[in-house]
């Protein structure tokens, strides 16, 4: 019973995969993992695929996206999308359509949604369960600008008391997929002696977020300059230099 539960609080947690275009869990699946309007598309499908050998009941709801001042995802209420059916019941190898279409006309920079599909759960029938874990699914939707201009920097590079943080900031009107965050440090004699890579996700347009990484002593105290690229999806890279002041490193 115990493997059970554990295994679907494993469950509970959902990477999307933007190679392969589904969302899966060993239960049910979503596809396609994200849906993209412009002024010719204006509505699009999603496919719910029931594996289990039971029942899956699931509830679907959109909201808005954003994200705050430390570019962390925030999410409201919203009635810019239409979406049928709400309730979904999908019987054992299932599949249905969730259609989905947006009321918005053109817009100037890229509105954001995500479309969250989620389980709920039903009563348990193994005799003693307790444990009842939603698992959910929230598939970004992006309403395309007539003209998208990507772009973006690093708008501040800073150390002190040996933590290096860089400001990364979307400056276009579409959103971002940071593909990683390179930093590599170099000595006065121009050898590399520190490297990170720090992973990244959606920056929605006009959004910043700052990445921060501890760097040892004694690899700080031997760097002269840092260096950072940002490298995304969209194949928009940018760059970004510190000049190292020892005193940056000390505790």
């Amino acid at each position: 019973m115990m493997n059970n539960i554990y295994k679907r609080l494993a469950l509970a947690f959902i990477g999307l995969s933007l190679s392969i275009g589904q969302a899966y869990s060993s239960e049910w699946r979503v596809t396609p993992i994200r849906l993209d309007f412009d002024k010719g598309t204006k509505s699009g499908i999603i496919t719910v695929s029931n594996d289990s050998a039971e029942k899956v009941h699931l509830q679907i709801k959109a909201v808005e996206w954003v994200q705050d001042a430390e570019g962390k995802d925030k999410y409201s209420d919203t009635s810019d999308l239409i979406y049928f059916p709400k309730i979904m019941i999908l019987e054992k190898n299932e599949e249905k359509v969730l259609r989905t279409g947006i009321k918005a006309s053109s817009v100037e920079k890229e509105k954001t949604y995500r479309l969250f599909i989620e389980e709920i759960p039903q009563p348990s029938k193994e005799e003693g369960a307790s444990v009842a874990v939603a698992i959910r699914f929230g598939v970004p939707i992006f309403i395309k600008p007539e003209k998208e201009e990507a772009r973006g920097e690093i708008e501040k590079i800073e150390m002190s008391k040996g933590v290096l943080k860089a400001v990364v900031k979307n400056s276009g009107n579409v959103h971002l997929m940071i593909i990683s965050i390179n930093i590599k440090g170099k000595n006065k004699e121009g050898n590399e002696v520190y490297s990170k890579e720090l992973s990244g996700w959606y920056l929605l347009n006009g959004s910043a977020r700052t990445y921060s990484t501890d760097i040892p002593q004694d690899k700080c105290k031997e760097l002269e300059k840092v260096s950072i690229e940002v490298r995304t999806k969209e194949e928009i890279n940018f760059n970004g230099k510190l000049d190292v002041d020892k005193e940056l490193c000390q505790p």
